[in-house]
């Protein structure tokens, strides 16, 4: 009766850890938002989850297995015959170094080409190479936004017509766009959990980020790297425009930061 009891009881949590996994999707306990119509390399990102995902499944499937195979058969054995001892086997060592190591050598190649798509400056779309729509600098505890003047290109450097504006990122929706990632005192990470895109902001460089939002909307922009005690604070958001929409929008925050700001000061 004890030997069931404890068979039962390691059958149970794996079996309740698969259920409840299958059912997170319909729960929206999953990923946030939808990686295939949200971005394009969101979709990249997503299958390279999913496909880790299945191989710790039947990795923790194949586990539980040889566990609830060892509980049953050691349970009934005499105690003096319980364990089998392996130290020393080199058979067993090298199966369970070479499987672990080919499976991680198939990801780290089979993820190179998504990889290189986000992180290589080269290999990404050349819209995004010359649409560079502001430079994004984290600071504690903010993010700080700096866009060209309409109809300029952004420089690394600051120019007199540039505008400014804090934790709101402004973009056109549906097409491929690019940044200047900053930060201005300690590491930060730009992360646009919706769009999949994460990025270290590390102090003195500038790194190159592109995304596409595919829809106009809002969505969460916040800091994944713990930066300090006001780290919570850095809850920003993205603005992702219609193409028309966003250009005015560029020209009312240049007319009201130079214009509407000299008028007021005459």
């Amino acid at each position: 009766m004890k030997r069931l009891c404890w068979f039962l009881f390691f059958l149970i949590w794996p079996v309740l850890a698969l259920i409840v996994s299958a059912f997170t999707p319909r729960w929206n306990w999953g990923f946030p938002g939808d990686g295939v119509s949200d971005s394009p390399i969101g979709a990249e990102i997503d299958h390279l989850f999913y496909l880790i995902l299945i191989i710790c499944v039947i990795v923790f499937i194949g586990t539980q297995i040889a566990l609830l195979y060892a509980i049953w058969t050691a349970s009934g054995r005499p105690k003096e015959k319980r364990a089998w001892h392996s130290h020393g086997n080199h058979k067993l060592e090298l199966i369970w170094t070479i499987i672990p190591g080919a499976i991680l050598l198939f990801i780290a190649f089979y993820q190179m080409r998504v990889w290189a798509e986000f992180r290589i400056d080269s290999a990404s779309p050349e819209k995004a190479q010359t649409n560079i729509v502001a430079e994004v600098s984290a600071r504690q505890f903010e993010w700080r936004i700096r866009y060209p003047e309409p109809g300029k290109k952004l420089e690394k450097k600051p120019q007199p017509g540039d505008m400014y504006s804090v934790n709101e990122l402004h973009i056109p929706a549906g097409t491929p766009v690019r940044i200047y990632l900053r930060s201005l005192d300690v590491q930060h990470s730009f992360f646009l959990p919706t769009l999949r895109v994460k990025q270290d902001a590390v102090p003195g460089l500038v790194i190159p980020v592109w995304f596409e939002a595919k829809k106009p909307g809002e969505y969460p922009l916040v800091c994944a790297e713990l930066c300090g005690w006001g780290h919570y604070k850095m809850g920003a958001k993205l603005i992702a425009h219609p193409p028309e929409e966003y250009e005015q929008y560029m020209k009312k925050l240049h007319q009201e930061q130079y214009d509407d700001g000299y008028a007021k000061k005459k």
